[in-house]
């Protein structure tokens, strides 16, 4: 399956574009709901680079494997010498196959156009080494059965793992997880100059799934070049909250600004990428202003949050520190919990919907605090200091945020991350409102997977909601978190985290 942009095609993989002709903007919606793959987005930089540093490995195990075989070479030659060896031919490896361009997805895709490649930069390179050790006079001792068994076993795995690297690829690519799905927003006459754009563009890594615009039918055609229009800004919304969207890019002109600026105050809450298309445009800025979609010039108007790389390393970061914080923990697990058993009678645990990543409901685990026949599953009404509904046992474990422990449980299923912000109730209020009708801005803070602890908890705003200010300001906490994030202001939350508990403020 060739990489590139075919509008037609792409859409043609999983959807009936015949029945998608005859149906109406709605059923067209539904129709590629159910039938698009429910797979995430895979950047090609961030496969690429991992690919890199598992041939990296890769080459580097082989060898000290094969160093097991020969018990006898540390005598020989000190081990940091065979070190210098391995890492160097290891980093290099994957180093000069990518200045090759054989990371490129369609290389890795036909393992046997690059198979040539592979054996003559490893032999290149085993012979540079080989000469760089006699020029320099060193290695007398080094075990010359060793350096052979690698050359050739090295070079099986090497291959071998391209071949197998190539079926995940397939996989991956089949399921078009290597495409960023988008929609334009803005038909006419506009979108049919950025469809032709990125028809005429190769490696566009785009798939164009449709049009929204709020205008009639009269204004705008039903269809654009082969692109269906499948409803208006309001019908996208509902539509990014049921399926994977990437990139939404808007067709309309700069000169249009009170439009432009009405749609994108609907839009900027969507976790996705919000490009505003050059095409066409008479006001024309610098080169660096712009980015650009094959041939297509954007200008950025949002970023998704967290961008390429960010998913997978708060995923990487939520399943090695809760894995290990509920091994460590598990002391303090089964002790509250047979304090909840024996204070008062009903179950362990609490379940509570609560709104996550992309106003998906989830359900969030939590120890027992309240009554069993007082439960308040919508938290309809907010817990109060001295609230007759919480027992002895849960005002102790919710002053301390003990009863938050089991949601290290919802971390591991990839509902929560250890740290965003804070997941609500869905009937959630404040000053005797529901949050969104508190803060505008309110859904933007679900752009990310709501945390455990977040920004907003650490500097003092958390527990009780009695007025607007409150949620306010945690909702304006939560969105410096989103826009500002990086692994290390994670791990600085981390840190912070015990010593905001312990002043144990707006808490009951």
């Amino acid at each position: 399956m060739k990489y590139r942009t075919s509008v037609s095609t792409d859409l043609a993989r999983v959807v009936d574009l015949e029945a998608l002709a005859q149906a109406t903007p709605a059923e067209a919606r539904e129709k590629i709901i159910h039938q698009l793959p429910d797979e995430p987005f895979v950047a090609p930089q961030v496969a690429a680079a991992l690919i890199r540093m598992t041939e990296t490995v890769l080459v580097a195990a082989v060898a000290l494997a094969q160093l097991s075989f020969y018990p006898g070479v540390s005598q020989m030659e000190p081990l940091w010498f065979y070190a210098a060896i391995i890492g160097g031919v290891a980093i290099a490896y994957p180093v000069v196959l990518r200045v090759l361009g054989f990371y490129h997805l369609s290389q890795l895709l036909n393992p046997l156009r690059a198979l040539p490649a592979i054996v003559l930069v490893w032999a290149g390179l085993l012979a540079l080494t080989a000469f760089g050790i006699l020029i320099s006079k060193t290695g007398h001792n080094l075990s010359r059965g060793w350096f052979f068994a690698w050359s050739l076993s090295g070079l099986g795995w090497a291959i071998a793992v391209r071949f197998g690297i190539a079926a995940v690829v397939r996989r991956l690519n089949t399921r078009g997880q290597f495409n960023r799905r988008a929609i334009l927003v803005g038909g006419g006459e506009a979108a049919a100059h950025v469809i032709a754009t990125l028809k005429n563009s190769h490696d566009t890594g785009i798939s164009l799934l449709g049009i929204f615009d709020d205008r009639s039918d009269e204004r705008t055609p039903r269809e654009t070049s082969g692109l269906h229009k499948l409803g208006t800004t309001a019908d996208l919304i509902s539509f990014v909250r049921r399926t994977r969207i990437d990139t939404l890019i808007v067709t309309l002109p700069v000169s249009a600004e009170a439009r432009l600026v009405e749609i994108v105050n609907k839009l900027w809450v969507l976790p996705v990428d919000i490009r505003l298309s050059a095409q066409g445009q008479r006001l024309h800025y610098r080169p660096r202003a712009y980015s650009y979609i094959g041939n297509l010039a954007l200008l950025d108007l949002f970023d998704r949050p967290l961008g390429d790389w960010g998913p997978l390393i708060k995923s990487v970061e939520d399943k090695i520190i809760a894995s290990l914080a509920l091994v460590l923990l598990s002391p303090v697990l089964a002790a509250v919990a047979l304090a909840v058993k024996l204070d008062s009678k009903g179950p362990v645990f609490f379940r509570q919907k609560r709104y996550g990543f992309n106003n998906e409901l989830i359900e969030v685990f939590k120890f027992r605090s309240m009554y069993h026949n007082q439960a308040d599953a919508d938290a309809r009404r907010l817990v109060t200091k001295g609230d007759p509904r919480v027992t002895r046992v849960g005002a102790f474990i919710r002053k301390t945020s003990l009863d938050e422990l089991p949601q290290l449980i919802n971390v591991l299923r990839g509902e929560l991350s250890l740290v965003g912000p804070r997941p609500h109730a869905t009937k959630a209020s404040a000053a005797g409102s529901l949050y969104e009708n508190v803060v505008d801005s309110y859904f933007a803070r679900h752009k990310v997977k709501p945390g455990i602890t977040g920004w907003a908890q650490i500097n003092g705003w958390r527990g009780e909601t009695d007025t607007a200010e409150k949620i306010e300001r945690r909702v304006e906490h939560d969105l410096y978190y989103i826009d500002n994030w990086s692994l290390s202001f994670d791990l600085y939350i981390l840190a912070r985290t015990p010593f905001a508990l312990l002043k144990g403020e707006n808490a009951y």
